[in-house]
């Protein structure tokens, strides 16, 4: 192997400057990346930080406003920070010239200044006691923010070093940086939305010289492939709101919210994935609404009101003009009937209703006849057999079929035998508050509700009563795919007994309430754990059971003391 040697160094030094302080969607973002706080929460800490805390007797409020597109300091709040970080850290980390700062966001409104502590020199440690954990973590968060946004710049020597073999045919370049002076990184670094790779110029390299010769340890090739972006987080999301210029400092917690709150999206390890119902909704809107979707509307619609309040336009104007085109919108989309719809969100979401499937391989895999196609119905959107009423098999939005025959995810309906009692059918299923058993036909099945011998004839013509299905729950951790017709009706036959306590003689049953599996001694209900099958439950287990309950101390009861009666002060 050839040996290697530094054939040249390239030095040069970078500054790093520190953040502005915190405006609203900033703080949002910094308080999801390093406290793991949602928009929402963090608002409602800020929120009590302003209005003030219990501190020695008085009621002080710890920060500025919190809803803010300004990264101005007051001259006083900058007079502040500068003599805190003279006396706590020396002059070499005091810029000469106090740091102004304007803002980048698109609409901004700079009616207050940027979110920073009251008093600077109260530092969080003296206050700690005061707040509680949620408080404290983002005052200290806010009052390193203010205070670096004074602070010297950062200083990295960046280094870039090529090593080659002596006839220079082989030549490896590498890059990195050190630090050459802290400067702001002291008190406080910005955090990031990933965690990338290290990239070119960001790792550190020893001190080398040039024609120094270098061991070679390994070399180790590698491919890199370009990425998809990564999915919003809380952080990445209000930072694209505020880059687009969609909504205000007061709205983004909300928005958050409310995307959650109507099931449009899912919060999984700090990921937003969009939900079945989300992605028809926006195919829908971009279909039928596309305009009133797109970024550039929401944002003009945002100008237009920044120019109604500084009194530029009238509002009159602005609603008559958007109503207009609006109403046409909506009048356009009233002839549409909702096989159509549905046919056109089909053809958009094709990739994630059926994985790239090809339309003429989307057979039921319940009846092999029908074809799977989107469906509407009282839960929401699912995937149906066209076979309907003849094929009741259906699919959650984004599952395979390979997914359904994994662990609990069952479709209805599996077939598990018929009842030898009853003679119905029994068949697994899943409904939206998990699997459970049906048994075909009930009460009014296989009976003549028009003969004249059993029933009296109406005066009037009645709509016949469906008949009812018998059901029963499957407690959550069963094993469905042990799901037997043997398993079935032991299930059915519950609550059933098991026996007697000894000492009473009193029956013990075993049953699935509301709650899950429980044992049933006298006026008592006692759960069986989750991790233990209540079919296989026998009398001695219920027996213990029974007897660590009785054995479990029981709560105090709080004291109901009267209130002291209020009597009348004597004015004469």
């Amino acid at each position: 192997p050839q040996s290697l040697h530094v054939i040249d160094i390239e030095k040069k030094q970078v500054k790093r400057h520190p953040a502005p302080p915190f405006i609203t969607s900033t703080l949002q973002q910094e308080a999801s990346r390093k406290l793991g706080f949602s928009a929402s929460r963090t608002m409602q800490i800020a929120q009590r930080l302003y209005e003030g805390v219990d501190i020695a007797g008085e009621t002080t409020g710890l920060i500025t406003y919190m809803r803010t597109d300004s990264v101005i300091l007051s001259e006083d709040a900058i007079h502040q920070a500068r003599n805190f970080l003279l006396a706590t850290y020396g002059k070499d980390y005091v810029p000469h010239q106090p740091r102004q700062f304007k803002s980048k966001a698109k609409n901004a409104q700079e009616a207050h200044e940027a979110i920073r502590p009251t008093q600077l020199s109260r530092h969080p440690q003296e206050v700690a006691s005061y707040l509680d954990e949620g408080q404290y973590k983002l005052y200290d968060l806010i009052w390193k923010r203010t205070l670096a946004s004074q602070m010297e710049s950062a200083l990295f020597d960046q280094v870039s070093v090529d090593i080659g073999n002596e006839s220079q045919t082989t030549i490896f370049r590498a890059s990195g940086s050190t630090q050459a002076f802290d400067g702001f990184l002291k008190l406080y670094q910005e955090g990031v939305d990933e965690e990338p790779e290290m990239a070119e110029g960001e790792s550190l390299l020893p001190l080398l010289d040039r024609q120094e010769a270098i061991e070679k340890q390994s070399v180790t090739p590698m491919q890199h492939f370009t990425q998809p972006p990564p999915r919003f987080s809380e952080a990445s999301l209000v930072k694209k709101l505020e880059e687009l210029g969609i909504g205000r400092p007061s709205t983004y917690a909300s928005l958050i919210q409310v995307l959650q709150d109507r099931n449009y999206v899912r919060l999984e390890r700090k990921q937003f994935i969009p939900e079945g119902r989300g992605r028809l909704v926006t195919s829908f809107l971009i279909h039928f609404f596309k305009k009133y979707v797109e970024y550039d509307f929401t944002a003009h619609l945002e100008e237009q009101l920044d120019e109604i309040s500084a009194g530029q336009q009238s509002w009159e104007q602005v609603m008559a003009t958007f109503w207009h085109d609006f109403y046409k919108t909506v009048e356009g989309t009233q002839p549409l009937r909702v096989a159509e719809v549905i046919d056109k969100l089909e053809q958009d979401l094709a990739h994630y209703l059926f994985h790239d499937m090809p339309k003429e391989q989307r057979i039921c895999p319940s009846c092999h006849q029908g074809q799977l196609s989107l469906k509407l119905g009282k839960f929401g959107a699912f995937l149906g057999c066209s076979r309907y009423p003849d094929c009741k098999y259906t699919r959650p939005l984004g599952h395979t079929e390979a997914e359904e025959n994994q662990g609990s995810e069952y479709n209805e309906p599996i077939s598990l035998g018929v009842d030898p009692e009853t003679k119905q059918a029994i068949s697994l299923r899943k409904g939206p508050y998990g699997p459970y058993l049906e048994w075909e036909g009930g009460v009014l099945a296989d009976k003549d509700i028009t003969s004249t011998d059993t029933v009296e004839k109406p005066k009037k013509k009645k709509k016949a009563a469906k008949p009812k299905p018998k059901r029963v729950s499957i407690p959550a951790g069963f094993d469905l795919d042990a799901m037997t017709l043997e398993v079935a009706l032991k299930l059915k036959a519950l609550p059933k007994p098991i026996g007697v306590y000894p000492d009473t003689d009193k029956p013990i049953l075993v049953g699935i309430g509301r709650f899950g599996p429980y044992v049933k001694y006298g006026d008592q209900f006692i759960s069986i754990p989750r991790t233990e099958n209540v079919l296989d439950l026998d009398l001695a287990r219920a027996c213990e059971l029974i007897q660590a309950k009785a054995n479990k101390p029981k709560r105090m009861a709080k004291s109901r003391i009267p209130p002291p009666k209020k009597t009348k002060k004597n004015t004469s």
